[in-house]
């Protein structure tokens, strides 16, 4: 045994073992948190992209039955009416909808003052969330009650 000396080890000790265990588990800690961060990112950007196209769905759908014959148009109407632009939401499983704001058009600024009611036009802001909360959008609309002699509106209300 010519150029072994006593205690020679060809191998690695348990430290170098350790530390080379540490560094992998630390490497694989980081992807595996990447991956999460990612599949979470996805499922949020889902949701926004379905929670986008509902919102702009509901916003339509108001419109085209405030613009239909006979108008849906609410006269004054209010958030918090059941029978009002809220009953125009859809329904999707994991999805909650909801009319947010209704303001009024005073004839310089709208208002979300009732005591005027409103002059035939509206600013509704409605809303779609997702039920955990990850992802919403909001989306404005103004509506403008349609001036057709066969509409029942009162006749004090001007047509331009």
């Amino acid at each position: 045994m010519r150029g072994r000396r006593l205690g020679d080890d060809d191998g690695e000790s348990l430290i170098e073992l350790l530390v080379a265990l540490t560094i992998m588990a630390t490497a694989v800690a980081v992807l595996l948190a990447g991956l999460a961060t990612a599949i979470l990112m996805s499922d949020v950007h889902r949701k926004q992209a379905t929670a986008g196209a509902h919102v702009r769905a509901f916003a339509e759908k108001i419109a085209g039955v405030v613009a239909a014959y006979p108008s849906g148009y609410e006269t004054c109407a209010d958030k918090d009416d059941p029978d009002g632009y809220q009953a125009q939401a859809p329904s999707a499983a994991g999805f909650s909808f909801a009319v947010t704001k209704v303001e009024y058009w005073d004839g310089s600024a709208f208002t979300t003052s009732t005591s005027a009611c409103d002059r035939g036009v509206q600013r509704v802001t409605v809303r779609v969330a997702s039920a955990d909360g990850r992802a919403a959008e909001s989306l404005t609309v103004v509506l403008r009650r349609p001036c057709r002699t066969q509409d029942d509106f009162p006749q004090d209300w001007p047509c331009p």
